[in-house]
């Protein structure tokens, strides 16, 4: 699990939505409520898919209008298992972690390759440096 998350909340607009992806160089930002609940996602394909690609605009759209919010968490004490029958059954690609609503970690593919199967082609590229 990653424990350094980064949330905005459902007002903040695409724009500072991808300027904290490429500032942090993260693949997706939690969405919370005013007071921190956990209430959706937004990854890059989001930004692009539901935002760029609709014709969008960057400043007036906010993080609540495209973010993802049929959201399947675990608890910090879940076990790897359980992350790996989250994503299979609902082919999702992260689950957010959280402890009575509000976000703590979240949990990637490429995390649970790096624990799994170190060996791997996804743990390999999961590990590996961002490329410029």
């Amino acid at each position: 699990m990653c424990k350094q998350v980064h949330a905005v909340e459902r007002d903040t607009s695409l724009r500072d939505v991808a300027r904290i992806m490429k500032e942090k160089d993260i693949g997706d930002v939690l969405v919370v409520e005013r007071g921190g609940r956990l209430c959706g996602i937004v990854t890059d394909r989001d930004l692009v898919v539901r935002a760029v690609a609709a014709g969008r605009d960057l400043e007036s759209t906010r993080a609540g209008d495209i973010c993802s919010d049929q959201l399947f968490t675990l608890e910090p004490s879940s076990m790897v298992d359980q992350a790996v029958g989250l994503m299979r059954e609902h082919a999702v690609r992260r689950v957010p972690v959280v402890d009575k609503g509000m976000p703590v970690g979240i949990v990637t593919m490429g995390d649970l390759a790096r624990a799994l199967d170190p060996s791997s082609a996804l743990a390999d590229v999961s590990a590996a440096p961002p490329s410029a």
